[in-house]
Parts: structure tokens; C-alpha cells; sequence
């Protein structure tokens, strides 16, 4: 494919006003991450009330993401996207203000994570029902893939740039950093131009579909998004919670330290940029990119169990990695082709909440196992259970979209049996079936000559049908079958 169709997007004046914003709001975002982490780290000692933190801000999405999605589908996105860009510049100035002056100490960070927490659950779905319209149809899978790789990028350089900046100057310059990095967002959605944008039809229109009830209601009745956000939380909950495995490995059996859980880490976010890359190269994001990633990955995870040091492990999480961008771009692009645009807010909500609770609930289970059966058994028992789920969720795609892959293999087989050798052994065999005479193309010929007119016009056009009756020279003037 070509190099211009892996940034398809780009070539919307709209979304590259979005994505530049969007990137600089990642990076601060990072920057914000290390900061709080660094800050509750430093003041407790403890790793669990660093945890904690993070909890809290993860939280909200559980409680409040159906809810900002039910908003999405019926309020005006831009004014409540620029409200949303304003509480968390103030809630990062916020953070800045307590690491300078100490006020509120720790509870005043925790209470600020759960309100950052709160403003990104109701922002969410509202981003990427805004984001999707910036595109047209074929595009948006593209979109969705160079937002993975803007994340992925931008996590990086936060992370870097956060690393050294706390170094220097302490967290507070982190989150004031944070704080300004909104106003490019807030720039970002006064540039966009209106008329550019696809498919901003109002939704108030649309009669019954208020209401997160509503929105339940119409998923229940679309099985094979069901699948894909089903088969989406056992991937996130078994097969991406590295932050747990990586660790546990490392400090386990390949005995790297804090030095191996750094070059992992690395491995790992440069793994996403290049499933970002190889997710934007595709021109069809569909249900067997979904089957064939999640297979990938799931058989990876096996053989990173089974990794002898943090090389061979390293060299194993990077497409463990990748896959699993590609797959979270397929789920995001068929949940919003796939269901109608009315409900597309709802179905953004479902989808944060899903990988929310993938991951509250697969990071204490893994860690668990880790710590109870072993790091190395829980990655092999974990990609194995993977592996049969994805399994399970291509046949049951399969048989709901009227069985596509069977007839995929037919088509495949069928053309191997066209191929030349193969076509003579079904020749032969026919002939043995039915014998066709020797001579019954000569007889023909010889007919040509005393049929001068219509007939042999006739004679030329169906003489394969007409071989029995001309091979004795009786019956050239009746009709034949078939005729």
C-alpha cells in the first residue's frame, strides 16, 4: 500500500488540526502521569498508594461512561468539549498548586485524580463521537489507527520529557505543563470548520433513542458487536495487563530488575507505534483482522512465558504489543461502522467501560496467579484461555455473519481445483463418466461443406451437441437436444 494511504486521514484539513492538538494533549496528559505517580511515590514510599492513585482516576470511567456517552448522542459536542478542556486545565493548575505549596497534601491529590477521573468518563465517548466525524466513512478506521499511534508517540515522549523534567524542577512544572497543553485542544475544536465535518446530523430527532437504557437495549440486539466487545474483554483482562507480567518476569525468573523492567517497557511502547503503523496500512479493519490479532497475540503470550531471558522476552512483547493495538483499532472501527451513528456515543461508552473493568479486573487476577503459581505458568495459562476464547469468538462470528469464512474456503479451494493439472484429472474423470468420441470434431467439419447457409451456422455454434446424429451423416436437418 501506499506511503499516503497509511496517513488517509491527514488528508482532512479538520483532522490534522485535531490531531497535532491531540498529540500535544497526550504528551502533557504522560507528563501529568509521571508527575502524580513521582509526587505520591515520593510522600508515602509506597507503591500501593501510588496505585491507589491510579485507581482512582480509573474509577469514574465505570460509573459515568454510559452516562457521558447518552450525553454525546444528544447534546451539542463542541461547547461541552471545550467545558471538559477547561476542568482539566484547572484541575492540573490545581495539582501544580499542591506540589508548590503543599496545600491539602495527599488527599487533595487522590480527591484531584477522582475528579480528573470524572471530567475524561463523561469527555470520552463525546471525543470520539466528535473525532469520527472529522473523517469520512472509509477513512475513519485510519483515523482511529494514527489516534493509536498519537497515543503511543505521545506517551513516550511524555514519559521522556516527564523523566527528566521532574529531575530538574520537581512535578509541579509537570502539571503546569499539563494545564497549557489544553488550550491547544481548546484551539483545535474553535479551527475546525463545521461544514467539513461527516455524518453531524442531530440526533433529537431520532425517536426512542434517549437514554442509556435505550443504548443497552440496542446493543443486546446487535450480537456481533457483542462478540467483538466480549471477546475484547478477555484480551484486555488476560493478554494486555503487562504493566503486572512484565514486572512479576522480570523481578522473577529472568532476574532483570528495575533495568529489565525498563528495557520491557520500552519494547512495549515501541510495539505500539508499529501495530499503530501496520493498523493504518490496512485499507479494511474487519472481524478476521480482529480473529487473526487476537490469535497472535494469545500464541505470543505463550511463547513469552516460556521466553529464557529478557531478550527473547522483549523480543516477544513487541508484536504481543502491536497486536494488541490492532486489535483494540479493529474493536473501536467495527463498534462504530457497525451500529447506527444515533447510538454511536452509547456504544463508545460500552466500549470505554469494557476495557475499564478488563483492566480492574484482569491486573489483580494476573498479579495473583503471579505471585500464587508463577509468572511464567500465568502467562502460558492465560494465552492459552486467550487462545480458546478467540477461537470460540471466530466460529460465533463466523456463523452470525452467514458463515463468510466457510465460503471464503470454498472460494479458495475452487480456485486451486481450477488450476491446469487439476483441471485435467477432473477432465478425465468426466470422460470416464461419460465417454466422448474421438472423431466427433472431424464429423463436424465434413457436415460444413453440404450445409451451406443456415445450418452451417448453426452447426459451427453447437457442435458438440450435435456430434451423435452427424457422426453417422443422419439427422443433420432435425432439431437436437438442447437446441
Amino acid at each position: 500500500m501506499a506511503f499516503g494511504a497509511t496517513f488517509a486521514a491527514l488528508r482532512h484539513r479538520n483532522y490534522r488540526i485535531w490531531a497535532v492538538a491531540g498529540l500535544v494533549s497526550v504528551i502533557g496528559t504522560w507528563m501529568q502521569v509521571l508527575g502524580v505517580n513521582w509526587y505520591v511515590l515520593a510522600e508515602t514510599g509506597s507503591a500501593t498508594s501510588m496505585g491507589f492513585a491510579i485507581l482512582l482516576q480509573a474509577v469514574p470511567t465505570l460509573l459515568l461512561s454510559a452516562w457521558g456517552g447518552a450525553l454525546a448522542d444528544r447534546l451539542p459536542a463542541r461547547p461541552l468539549l471545550i467545558a471538559a478542556q477547561a476542568a482539566h486545565a484547572a484541575l492540573a493548575a490545581g495539582l501544580a498548586l499542591v506540589a508548590v505549596t503543599g496545600a491539602g497534601g495527599l488527599p487533595a491529590i487522590y480527591a484531584i485524580s477522582l475528579a480528573s477521573g470524572a471530567v475524561s468518563a463523561v469527555e470520552g465517548p463525546m471525543m470520539g463521537r466528535w473525532a469520527s466525524t472529522l473523517v469520512d466513512r472509509e477513512t475513519l478506521g485510519n483515523a482511529l489507527a494514527l489516534g493509536s499511534l498519537s497515543n503511543s508517540a505521545g506517551r513516550i515522549l511524555g514519559m521522556s520529557a516527564g523523566a527528566v523534567v521532574v529531575a530538574v524542577a520537581g512535578p509541579a512544572l509537570l502539571f503546569a505543563v499539563n494545564a497549557v497543553s489544553f488550550v491547544a485542544v481548546v484551539v483545535a475544536l474553535c479551527a475546525v470548520h463545521e461544514r467539513d465535518r461527516y455524518a453531524v446530523e442531530p440526533v433529537e430527532a431520532t425517536p426512542g433513542v434517549g437514554g442509556i437504557r435505550a443504548g443497552f437495549r440496542y446493543l443486546l440486539r446487535q450480537p456481533v458487536v457483542l462478540v467483538a466487545l466480549a471477546l475484547s474483554f478477555v484480551l484486555g483482562s488476560l493478554g494486555r495487563n503487562y504493566q503486572v507480567t512484565m514486572a512479576a518476569m522480570s523481578d522473577g525468573p529472568l532476574g532483570g530488575g528495575a533495568a529489565g523492567y525498563g528495557l520491557l517497557s520500552t519494547a512495549f511502547a515501541v510495539g505500539t507505534v508499529l501495530g499503530a503503523l501496520v493498523a493504518a496500512r490496512r485499507r479494511h479493519l474487519g472481524y478476521g483482522v480482529l480473529i487473526g490479532a487476537g490469535l497472535l497475540a494469545s500464541v505470543l503470550q505463550v511463547g513469552a512465558g516460556l521466553a529464557p531471558s529478557t531478550l527473547s522476552f522483549a523480543a516477544v512483547i513487541l508484536p504481543v504489543a502491536a497486536a494488541a493495538v490492532v486489535i483494540d483499532t479493529t474493536v473501536g472501527t467495527r463498534a462504530q461502522l457497525d451500529t447506527d451513528y444515533a447510538m454511536r456515543g452509547r456504544v463508545l461508552g460500552a466500549l470505554a467501560v469494557t476495557g475499564s473493568v478488563s483492566a480492574a479486573v484482569g491486573a489483580p487476577l494476573l498479579g495473583w496467579l503471579s505471585e500464587h503459581v508463577g509468572p511464567r505458568q500465568t502467562l502460558v495459562l492465560a494465552g492459552v484461555v486467550t487462545v480458546l476464547a478467540t477461537v470460540v469468538a471466530g466460529v460465533v462470528l463466523d456463523r452470525l455473519r452467514e458463515r463468510r469464512l466457510r465460503h471464503r474456503v470454498a472460494r479458495v479451494l475452487a480456485v486451486s481445483v481450477a488450476r491446469r493439472p487439476a483441471r485435467r484429472v477432473v477432465t478425465s474423470a468426466a470422460r470416464v463418466v461419460r465417454p466422448v468420441p474421438r472423431v466427433v470434431r472431424p464429423a463436424v467439419l465434413r457436415i460444413v461443406p453440404s450445409m451451406r447457409g443456415a445450418g452451417s451456422r448453426w452447426a459451427l455454434r453447437r457442435p458438440a451437441t450435435s456430434r451423435p446424429r452427424n457422426r453417422a451423416g443422419a439427422g443433420a436437418g432435425r432439431s437436437l437436444p438442447g437446441r
